[in-house]
């Protein structure tokens, strides 16, 4: 359907070019920035998370695609040299914030969207972007209705039900578990949607698995934990935000959890691993890179983090690379390539452009499907160590 939706939009622009003094009527191409009209510059919308449950995420991830920014600050479009500008909002992380920032980055003329960090915010913006015929690059969005339920959106990571189904395999054939436990939180797309895959996966391998939901706002989790304990689990699998992560993590301690905390690409977060230091605990969990997979991105990058404070702190603090860094960088340069395969910054011509992309990043090779999803078979597990406060590579992990 894509690839359709991209050959008639490509016939378009041809026979709006053929016509005598024509316009398009369509709102992508009325809103649209012209070259002359823009002075050069090409706009890039970033749409984050920069507070709320995943604000630290958020933040981790526009990193990356600020320090591609400084390491790339222009483009080739047709012929012509643009300065890349990056239009930044915040989607305060839920679904009802989300169409009105996607309609702020909407009035500010961007060629194409990059985020979110959060599927559910990602689905209530992909609404406004179709509207406006903007095409966005989901970055770490990994609920497939994301893009089967909009034409404008791509993405570049994997998916739930691929994430999902990596960790179930993990638990029952790696760690050789029978008994799992869930925990997510209530009215949370990317939650409910990784436990269902999960739990699908693992009862198909023969294990069994209780689920169990929390409230938005809870603090404490010590109950939950006993109740993993009495069902006899030996995984607890919580896809949850970074700050419930840690949350659940000082409640396994202090309960004397035995078996290992499972976590998705959200507990890929310097503040998580930390707060795992010096716990008897086990926290394994998924991820979409590992920092010493490109030696030259994350000598760059640390270095760009340590002389500036600002990007320190919206790291956590340290200079640790996380992967929704590495992923945010790769699609700002995703981006590139679709505005310059485009010739053109009209937000229909990039659209056009965007099922041929190709593209190898640091996190490996960005290739789109037919539906708009990256050609992903394959993510990292992590180990929290617990005496360094580090993350250690465990494996690559497919679904078989």
């Amino acid at each position: 359907m894509k690839k359709i939706l991209a050959l008639v939009l490509a016939l378009a622009m041809v026979f709006a070019l053929a016509a005598c003094g024509g316009k398009s009527a369509d709102t992508a191409s009325s809103s649209a920035p012209a070259a002359d009209e823009s002075g050069g510059v090409v706009k890039i919308g970033v749409f984050e998370p920069q507070t709320g449950d995943n604000g630290a995420g958020g933040k981790q991830e526009i990193l990356g695609m600020q320090y591609a920014n400084y390491v790339q600050p222009t483009v080739e479009i047709g012929g012509k040299t643009y300065e890349v500008k990056l239009e930044i909002v915040d989607n305060r992380t839920t679904a009802e914030n989300g169409p009105s920032a996607a309609a702020e980055l909407m009035n500010r003329d961007v060629s194409v969207v990059l985020g979110s960090y959060g599927s559910g915010v990602s689905m209530a913006g992909g609404a406004v972007f179709a509207e406006a015929g903007v095409p966005a690059i989901g970055v770490t969005c990994t609920n497939p209705q994301v893009t089967s339920d909009c034409d404008v959106y791509y993405r570049i990571c994997f998916l739930d039900p691929f994430q999902g189904t990596v960790l179930a395999n993990y638990a029952y054939n790696t760690l050789g578990v029978t008994s799992a436990y869930t925990l997510a939180m209530l009215g949370s797309d990317y939650d409910q949607g990784l436990v269902y895959y999960f739990t699908e996966a693992f009862k198909a391998l023969g294990g069994t698995v209780k689920n169990e939901d929390f409230p938005e706002g809870s603090a404490n989790f010590v109950s939950y934990i006993n109740n993993a304990k009495a069902e006899g689990a030996g995984v607890i699998f919580a896809p949850v935000s970074t700050n419930y992560a840690q949350l659940i993590i000082e409640a396994a301690s202090a309960q004397n959890f035995e078996g290992t905390l499972l976590g998705s690409d959200t507990w890929d977060n310097n503040m998580v691993v930390e707060s795992a230091q010096g716990k008897a605990v086990t926290v394994d969990i998924t991820t979409f890179y590992q920092e010493g997979g490109n030696a030259e991105f994350d000598s760059g990058i640390k270095e760009w983090i340590n002389a500036n404070a600002d990007a320190k702190t919206n790291n956590g603090g340290n200079d640790m690379v996380s992967a929704v860094t590495a992923m945010g960088y790769d699609a700002y340069f995703t981006a590139l390539e679709a505005l310059k395969a485009a010739g053109s910054t009209e937000p229909s011509a990039v659209l056009a452009a965007l099922p041929g992309v190709h593209y190898t990043g640091v996190s490996g090779e960005i290739a789109f499907d037919e539906i708009g999803d990256a050609k992903r078979d394959a993510a990292y597990i992590k180990t929290a160590n617990t005496e360094t406060g580090a993350w250690d590579f465990v494996t690559i992990q497919g679904v078989n």
